[in-house]
């Protein structure tokens, strides 16, 4: 008998010889094997299918070990790693590397026996308590009106729709909504899928979700352990799973029953698109697909709708209910745009603040009220810059500049992670004598007590005389925030702060509890946390999302700007938003302060039409990527005269993208437009055909090739 085996490498499968020392009487279809792979590399697999077809004209190995007496993948499972390897056009290996916890996929032997999951068909220890506690689920809090109102044309859309779109302002009480269908559910004995886009949130709405739902949710996201996500996966395998799922993107692979709902909050969102590494798949699509195979219903809900779903419903493909009243008819937070250039031209910021924003802290911080300060781009500076060259320290592996981190004293890839320590001098203009630079890309590395003596302190560590900051990050707002506010206290919340569950959890709770007034932050402030005593929100350069090259820059600065001025006055403190700007006349500004979402809709999707991008097309990026650009010019151009060979003027490119290299390889980019009826199947053959192609050829050895479906 032969097995064909998944291995988490980028593969559909492999095909092994099951001795018959181990031959079981038992389908191994679902199970993990220990299999030998190349000359000495060992790895876990899982069996996708066994057959008695012998593969001809190579070596076929044997199966060392069996590991489960139980599949831990099930039926459904399988049909849904198909359609994402399928639909994201990547190989199946690569989905099963992303769905299952790593904990089931270890490489050494000793690993392996430590965390082979040991199951009965008993289930889970506490399934009587969860049973039980399913039978006599606690009464919920009353809606509110509007809420009821909503909640009735949710469950009456359902009747008539598979997938129905919530569009409630922020601060409307969605979360309660999500809580009453949740119980309705879990009552008819169906599981629930509750997806969000961030950690966290997952850390703020747990404990709320908890008091209500106790031991029959279960929370699953990738700052947890290994060890946790494999007691979370293997009692959803268990005869008593957890009834309802609170996670991120990843929760869309588990292993599911008797899915009867599933909730997508924030839908909008680019953080349920996965970038790296494949599958590149976007949750929220994912999800709507594992609905489907269950026949379960999905609920999409945001203040702010991505144009594909808002597009569908307003063609009447989605249901579409609206919540346009804040809870406890709560007022929408104030916008008032400041023209920071017409400020700056007056000399009257101070920092990246202007005197408005000033003030409105100043009253807030008066009232002990606390404040939110918005500003995409973590570090101190975006770089330093010599002031008499203009030299500009690169990543030595990626076509980046450098980001100045204070805290560390170092100049870090947000790319890579490759950090150097500050120069002393600037090796483009010191004399050799000086300096053992070669070469402009790379500068000396010198002891940190050098690094740190005489030189400026609000520049991290670098003489004041030598080296001028460019731009702006959130650790600069923390250091001018201690200078305008020293009284007050400050929290960041970033990539560099909350790189763990823990810190994400102590920054939520400390800002919660009022042990700080000002919470500094990226995008992670933005996605639907809900903090009482928020009068105030800045935002303090609305024109970094605004300017990007991009057709969803204007979609993405409304969408971004409107949910961070919705964190401000969610109780009964008045919202203020300060939205800084050097676009003041620009429409998409007004739109956002008179929260005008159909104008800005009804506007770029004109544009969209008339150019043929999403929704009224399919895109695929085909990137390329090697080592030696010269060669990746020439690759590209081919493949790009392949692809317009079959699909004629649908393809764009190849072109550079804006970070052309990144961790030492060259990228090229082709943009393939699809017609939304055009047969993935015939797609997906012709893509595969020419890639094959185009790795055949002798100089293409080291080339890499992959697809990015419905890119965000």
């Amino acid at each position: 008998m032969f097995a064909d085996i998944l291995l988490p490498i980028p593969f559909d499968s492999f095909t092994y010889l099951v001795p018959t020392t181990l031959q079981p009487t038992r389908d191994l279809r679902g199970c993990r094997v220990v299999v030998p792979f190349g000359k000495n590399k060992i790895y876990t697999g899982i069996v996708l299918r066994t057959h008695n077809q012998q593969p001809q004209g190579i070596e076929v190995k044997e199966i060392l070990e069996i590991l489960d007496e139980q599949p831990i993948v099930n039926e459904q499972q399988f049909t849904f790693w198909q359609w994402i390897a399928h639909y994201y056009l990547c190989p199946l290996g690569d989905v099963m590397k992303a769905a299952l916890p790593g904990a089931l996929k270890p490489k050494d032997d000793k690993a392996l026996r430590a965390t082979t999951p040991k199951r009965t068909s008993k289930g889970s220890p506490c399934s009587d308590a969860v049973a039980a506690s399913l039978l006599s689920l606690p009464p919920l809090s009353p809606l509110s009106s509007p809420q009821q109102t909503a909640l009735i044309q949710i469950q009456s859309s359902f009747s008539q729709k598979d997938i129905t779109l919530l569009h409630g302002v922020t601060s409307s009480g969605k979360t309660e909504i999500y809580t009453h269908l949740i119980h309705n559910y879990l009552q008819q004995g169906k599981q629930v899928l509750y997806l969000l886009p961030e950690i966290a949130l997952t850390t703020q709405i747990t404990e709320r979700l908890r008091r209500i739902f106790g031991d029959t949710m279960g929370v699953y996201h990738s700052k947890f352990s290994d060890r946790q996500r494999l007691d979370v996966y293997l009692r959803q395998a268990s005869p008593h799973p957890y009834q309802l799922i609170l996670g991120v993107r990843s929760s869309v692979f588990l292993p599911f029953q008797n899915l009867g709902l599933v909730i997508v909050d924030e839908e909008h969102e680019q953080s349920y698109k996965q970038q790296e590494p494949a599958p590149r798949y976007n949750a929220r699509n994912a999800a709507i697909m594992l609905a489907h195979q269950f026949g379960a219903k999905t609920l999409l809900g945001t203040a702010t709708p991505s144009f594909e779903v808002y597009h569908l419903a307003h063609k009447h493909r989605y249901g579409y209910v609206q919540l346009t009243q804040r809870y406890r008819d709560m007022q929408l937070p104030t916008i008032e745009i400041v023209d920071t250039k017409e400020a700056k031209r007056k000399r009257l910021m101070k920092g990246l603040f202007s005197p408005r924003l000033i003030e409105a802290m100043r009253t807030a911080l008066d009232h002990h009220e606390q404040i939110i300060l918005f500003q995409n781009r973590r570090g101190f500076a975006r770089f330093i810059e010599c002031r008499q060259c203009g030299w500009v320290p690169h990543c030595p592996h990626c076509d980046v500049t450098l980001t100045l981190h204070k805290k560390t004293s170092t100049l870090t890839c947000h790319y890579c992670g490759y950090t150097a320590p500050i120069p002393t001098h600037c090796p483009a203009c010191t004399p050799p004598s000086q300096t053992s630079l070669s070469s402009p890309q790379s500068f000396s590395l010198p002891s940190p007590k050098a690094s740190l003596s005489s030189s400026h302190p609000a520049l991290g560590g670098f003489p004041a005389q030598t080296f001028s900051e460019v731009g702006t990050g959130t650790e600069r707002i923390e250091a001018q925030i201690a200078t305008l506010f020293p009284q007050a206290t400050t929290l960041r919340m970033d990539l560099d702060t909350a790189r763990t569950r823990s810190q994400y959890e102590r920054i939520i709770s400390d800002f919660s509890t009022h042990q700080a007034d000002i919470l500094i932050g990226t995008q992670m402030v933005t996605k639907g946390l809900d903090f009482d005593n928020v009068s105030v929100v800045g935002i303090l350069d609305a024109d970094t999302m605004l300017n990007l090259p991009d057709f969803r820059s204007y979609e993405r600065t409304f969408q971004t700007l409107s949910q961070v001025a919705g964190r401000a006055g969610r109780n009964k403190t008045p919202g203020l938003v300060i939205l800084q700007t050097r676009s003041a006349d620009s429409d998409i500004i007004h739109q956002i302060t008179q929260g005008d979402y159909w104008q800005m809709f009804y506007t770029q999707m004109q544009e969209r039409q008339l150019f043929q991008y999403p929704p009224f097309c399919r895109l695929i990026y085909v990137y390329l990527r090697h080592r030696d650009d010269r060669l990746l010019d020439h690759l590209a151009s081919d493949m790009g005269d392949r692809l317009r060979a079959v699909f004629g003027d649908r393809v764009l490119g190849p072109d550079r993208p804006p970070i052309a290299r990144i961790q030492s390889l060259y990228i090229r980019k082709l943009m393939l437009k699809i017609e939304l009826n055009a047969p993935i199947d015939r797609v997906r053959q012709a893509l595969t055909t020419i890639q094959q192609q185009i790795l055949s050829l002798p100089v293409a050895k080291n080339l890499n090739i992959y697809y990015d479906v419905d890119p965000l």
